[in-house]
């Protein structure tokens, strides 16, 4: 089925089948030019209250050099790793492309981690030195002597405001207890490491493309966290594939706005948001806290942005903000759904109100990300769109064995964007590629004949009842759409009858909901052992930071209770 790329009849006018990289041999090469090209164009801006800071393309060219002339003295060598921890502001993309510049390997690092978490990463790829924003600085002294970090260079939320403004949102953060005490006594400032580096000579390493450009982390939302090894090969691919297909939205080169809700250290921000839309000449308006729903308002407000990125949360949580509503979208284009699955009452509303679609897409971690998306014009809403150019995917059955179309079974990827493997761990590699290269997903798939794809869920979410499959995807889809429900999240329980039984956990869009509604509401839409046995209302679900829901901390948690 791969084989015959059915899916190619509706890819938009223009999209090439395949794309290639145009002779790259490193992302230093293609992000060189376009910071040279656009020097004079705003690249990256960041509102915190009333204050905003911007560095133009040019500005994070001369301190990106500047910044990896320092690296560099501090004897760092080309192959070592360098974590960075920081929400989104301005200084992340100097950081990044400061390392990558000077040879390198980032690992981005979720600056909420725990001391726990961040003691596993940092032993785990050998980290050497750390960016990190001072909000998280006490976590890294609780481990640091336990690690192979040698080096930290600290900065603050406010560091690149200066002056009276950049003081002002620092001792607003600290009165707030955001930034708690910490001593890290060989810490750098990054403003003093800009100001040695600018004197000292910079050396741009050169890179084969194959070479391994970053350690991702897996979210660790379904097993231990591990560090996907991604090229320089996987990333200037994927750059390439979202750049052909977004091509079909006649966007203009060097005007756009992109909304950058979705913190730089995720995948997904961090490939189309920050090295996609920064190769693209677009501004990126970075939002250091999405959550806060009328500040990340008043930021659109100001900046009016023509694209951004989000997760299903996201969007759903601004749709109930009345502010947002009522905002001007003349400007809007496009909008681009990601890293969980965009429910069908989410995506009608979206384009209600902004009067653009809400175009989902998918991919994971360990295909730099992007697999599949949606057409711009006649998205399926649904579904995750077709194979990406240069993508092939099929569905397969328990044996590996490729099954017809309409059937379920596994997602299976093949591309230039898949993985190197894991870092450190060939086992993992050989349980997630086979030898001829297609990337396992774990996630439940559909194709049916025009090559378009529907996600069924995660194979280790799918719950069991009493024989039969219930996916978790469908019963929160429905119940989405009842009015009176904000977020719902089905999860799997132990059940002494059935093996397992569904249970949901649901914030209330409406106070008066009661469970007799949802319980009668599911009987009207599900058949008898997909209706949940359980319901439990919350004030709200949890989520990691880039706001997906995490079944597996609800489904942990009953777990636990069934073992009491």
């Amino acid at each position: 089925m791969a084989e015959q790329q059915l899916w190619l009849k509706n890819y938009p006018e223009g999209v090439p089948h395949e794309v290639d990289i145009e002779g790259y041999t490193s992302l230093t090469e293609i992000l060189g030019e376009q910071l040279a090209k656009y020097k004079n164009r705003p690249g990256y801006t960041c509102y915190i209250k009333k204050y905003q800071a911007t560095l133009t393309f040019g500005e994070v060219d001369q301190q990106s050099k500047a910044f990896g002339a320092y690296l560099l003295s501090l004897g760092l060598k080309p192959g070592d790793k360098i974590a960075l921890m920081m929400p989104n502001i301005v200084q992340y993309p100097v950081a990044l492309f400061a390392a990558v510049r000077v040879g390198l390997v980032v690992v981005n690092t979720n600056p909420l981690y725990t001391a726990r978490e961040m003691d596993h990463q940092f032993n785990d790829a050998g980290v050497k030195a750390v960016v990190i924003a001072e909000n998280f600085a006490a976590e890294l002294e609780k481990i640091i002597k336990k690690t192979p970090v040698e080096h930290v260079i600290l900065t603050s939320i406010g560091g690149m405001f200066g002056g009276l403004r950049g003081w002002l949102i620092n001792t607003m953060l600290r009165f707030k207890g955001m930034v708690k005490k910490f001593r890290l006594p060989n810490a750098v400032k990054f403003s003093d490491a800009l100001k040695q580096g600018a004197k000292m000579q910079y050396k741009e390493h050169k890179w084969n493309v194959d070479d391994m450009l970053c350690v991702q982390y897996t979210g660790g939302t379904t097993g231990v966290a591990k560090g996907a090894m991604l090229t320089h090969r996987n990333l200037l691919y994927n750059m390439a594939q979202v750049r052909a297909w977004i091509g079909d939205a006649e966007l203009e080169e060097g005007k756009e706005i992109m909304l950058t809700p979705l913190p730089m250290y995720h995948i997904f921000s961090f490939t189309v948001n920050c090295l996609c839309m920064s190769s693209f000449g677009a501004l990126n308006v970075l939002v250091p806290n999405p959550r806060d729903i009328p500040g990340l308002t008043d930021v659109i407000a100001k900046s009016q942005p023509t694209l951004m990125t989000g997760v299903n949360t996201l969007f759903n949580a601004l749709l109930n903000n009345q502010e947002f509503r009522n905002l001007d979208f003349s400007k809007f284009k496009m909008a681009i759904g990601g890293a969980m699955a965009i429910q069908k009452p989410v995506a009608e509303e979206w384009e209600k109100v902004t009067g653009v679609s809400l175009i989902e897409g998918y991919g994971m971690t360990e295909a730099s990300p992007v697999v599949s998306m949606n057409p711009l014009q006649g998205a399926r809403i649904g579904t995750i769109g077709v194979p990406a150019p240069s993508t092939s995917i099929r569905i397969v059955g328990d044996s590996d064995e490729v099954l017809d179309l309409g059937e379920r079974g596994e997602i299976q990827v093949k591309g230039p964007q898949v993985m190197k493997g894991y870092y450190n761990r060939p086992d993992e590699t050989a349980k997630t590629i086979t030898k001829d290269g297609w990337l396992k997903t774990g996630d439940v798939g559909i194709m049916d004949e025009d090559g378009f794809i529907r996600i069924v869920d995660r194979i280790k979410d799918m719950i069991l009842v009493s024989g039969f499959n219930v996916y978790p995807n469908e019963i929160e889809e429905v119940l989405a759409a009842h009015p009176k429900v904000l977020e719902v999240a089905a999860v799997g329980v132990p059940d002494a009858k059935s093996s397992e039984a569904v249970k949901v956990f649901i914030a209330k869009k409406d106070s008066s909901l009661t469970e007799e509604e949802v319980r009668t509401y599911c009987t009207q839409n599900f058949t008898g052992y997909k209706k949940p046995k359980h319901i439990e209302f919350r004030d709200e679900l949890p989520k990691t930071n880039v706001g997906k829901i995490l079944r597996r901390a609800l489904r942990d948690e009953e777990r636990k209770k069934s073992s009491l």
